[in-house]
């Protein structure tokens, strides 16, 4: 019936402002423009750019980092990533002659951009921190130094593109888990779970021995990722307990289905950031995968809004509504709403279901637009349901015809959105009590998802007689239909 979902549901963003306003909240972000304001003429550079060793005291004392043991590396982390981003500019140098500072254009960008001019410049910061995050740990590089003098990546065991691979992986993973129904939704994710959706088989009972040492090996990698990756904004992130990794002299092996929820927060719990969302989301979207986010819809017609929010969730569909009916005139909305919901096609009954829905938000002003489609063969049905709803007066009572069409098209709008079955259950079980004769009435309705929904009672009504009358009806509209 309905069109197959996409990987990813809807997610709902905060307001460009207000994500630039936690962009440039983030630590690393914050000291980056710090330090490209202290620069200047005299600041010493590297070959590379990067800051010379002389000049990192006076950068962690600018930075408000001068008593941290730390204070350094971070001034030289976020000196890297003013230079990676274009707060600064660093003409080349050599061995004998220092590269040149100025001010990059990007910095006036931070305080008198726009702000999708600032979530542009945090974008290339949080690609240079990936970077660093799947960037191999060279403990003694003079042992992956090949012939050639260059980093020889065999001897690292170390493959880029996988580890690359792996990052996004986990953080596609994070954001699913994080806007799917049924997720924690902004609630922490264990890092072990995390771990496990990348590396345990769908189709695996109890993880193997093996597994859950890889498991393990990828938890304690994600643990140094996610370290790095919370100071750019990406994440909000509670580390692996140091103590576990260092029992009984070697790292931990969690079993991941036997832990506490208490304990199961000493394995390091993460989530995905509102700024985080919106990141992850535009990388998807620059490598080409489907992620939309509520009001994508909100300036086009009726017709794309209910045949889009046949993919939605039932949360991110009403908010999706909402964000759609801002600044419409009620009436002048209602009957778009309306017109966009006639139909015999297959998606038909499901764009009737979130009209009905969508309705319902617009309140009584709607009427006047309603009771014009109450002699409406496909939208009669609906309309009266929405106005005994709404306490209106003098509804006409439906036919028979009319009342048999609407049972069918709801069911059918259901199977199409596939919601709890035990609902769809108590509605089927509720509407064949209703009506005696039924399936003897149901059959012969002129509707084209009859024969289908027939056989869907069949299966799900929970009792056995009635669902033989269902097969049964359902053979009869089959035959009837010539199929």
């Amino acid at each position: 019936m309905a069109p197959d979902r996409p990987t990813l549901p809807p997610v709902q963003l905060h307001s460009d402002a207000e994500l630039a306003r936690d962009a440039l909240a983030t630590p690393l972000l914050a000291r980056a423009a710090r330090l490209a304001r202290w620069a200047g003429p005299e600041t010493r550079v590297g070959a590379g750019g990067e800051l010379v060793e002389e000049q990192l005291p006076d950068a962690a004392d600018v930075l408000g980092l001068t008593g941290d043991e730390d204070g350094e590396a971070y001034a030289s982390e976020a000196w890297r990533l003013a230079v990676d981003t274009g707060l600064v500019e660093v003409e080349d140098g050599d061995d004998d002659t220092p590269g040149a500072v100025t001010a990059g254009e990007n910095l006036a960008l931070l305080t008198g951009g726009a702000p999708l001019d600032v979530l542009g410049i945090w974008l290339d910061g949080l690609d240079v921190v990936l970077a660093d995050a799947t960037a191999p740990v060279l403990d003694d590089l003079a042992d992956v130094i090949g012939e050639d003098g260059e980093i020889d990546f065999e001897l690292l065991d170390w493959n880029p593109e996988e580890e690359a691979e792996f990052l996004e992986g986990v953080l596609g993973n994070l954001y699913l888990l994080t806007v799917g129904e049924g997720g924690p939704g902004e609630g922490p994710v264990p890092l072990p779970a995390l771990a496990a959706s990348m590396i345990v088989p769908d189709d695996m009972g109890e993880p193997t021995d093996d597994v859950l040492e890889q498991v393990s090996e990828a938890m304690m990698r994600l643990d140094d990722q996610f370290r790095l990756l919370e100071p750019i904004g990406l994440v909000e992130y509670q580390p692996v307990d140091e103590a576990l990794m260092v029992e009984e002299g070697e790292e931990p092996s969690p079993q991941i289905d036997e832990v506490d929820e208490e304990d199961v927060t000493r394995y390091g719990m993460v989530r995905l950031t509102p700024l985080g969302l919106y990141g992850v989301r535009a990388r998807m979207q620059e490598a080409g995968v489907d992620a939309p986010a509520v009001g994508d819809l909100a300036g086009k017609g009726a017709d794309v809004l209910l045949d889009g929010l046949a993919i939605y969730p039932e949360t991110a569909a009403r908010a999706e509504t909402v964000v759609w009916l801002a600044g419409r005139d009620a009436v002048g909305a209602a009957r778009e709403l309306l017109g966009a919901a006639r139909g015999a096609d297959e998606g038909s009954p499901l764009r009737r279901l979130h009209c009905q829905q969508a309705l319902s938000l617009v309140g009584a002003e709607a009427e006047p637009a309603v009771r014009e489609v109450l002699d409406d063969p496909q939208l009669g049905g609906l309309a009266r349901v929405w106005l005994a709803e709404h306490g209106a007066a003098d509804v006409p009572a439906p036919s028979e015809s009319m009342i048999f069409w609407l049972a069918i098209d709801t069911i059918a709008a259901q199977l199409d959105a596939r919601g709890d079955l035990d609902e769809l259950r108590e509605l089927i079980e509720g509407l064949t009590g209703r009506h005696s004769g039924f399936f003897e009435a149901a059959w012969r309705v002129e509707h084209p998802a009859t024969a289908e929904v027939l056989e869907a009672m069949g299966r799900l009504h929970p009792d056995k007689a009635s669902a033989k009358e269902a097969r049964k009806a359902a053979f009869k509209a089959r035959s009837r239909a010539g199929g």
